[in-house]
């Protein structure tokens, strides 16, 4: 069975609050955190995975991600702040065990 994951992501000095959708979250936070995706999250680093849920339906994670991209940042804060109040960098617990630049490119592959 198949995982999809609505993430979070932020920069260092939390400016910025970036919500995504993907069904690698290792290879998506190692992209964001690496540079690899152009665009808005390149050009405000953001690298820190600050939030996650996962999905067995694409679908559930869909509407869920457009559930949070409508919230005001408030909203957003309050929801990253009961999982995570110290706003800590998850991806360290996220890539524990796997070798993250060869997952990566090995994944790329594949799509």
């Amino acid at each position: 069975m198949k995982a999809f994951f609505v993430y979070m992501m932020t920069n260092r000095s939390r400016v910025v609050l970036y919500t995504g959708i993907t069904n690698r979250l290792v290879r998506r936070v190692w992209e964001h955190q690496n540079g690899e995706i152009k665009g808005f999250t390149k050009k405000y680093k953001v690298n820190r995975l600050v939030y996650y849920e996962n999905f067995d339906d694409p679908r559930d994670a869909i509407s869920r991600e457009k559930e949070i991209k409508g919230w005001r940042r408030s909203k957003k804060n309050v929801l990253v702040e009961t999982l995570n109040p110290e706003w800590a960098d998850l991806s360290p617990m996220v890539f524990q065990g796997c070798e993250v630049p060869r997952f990566a490119r090995d994944d790329r592959t594949k799509e």
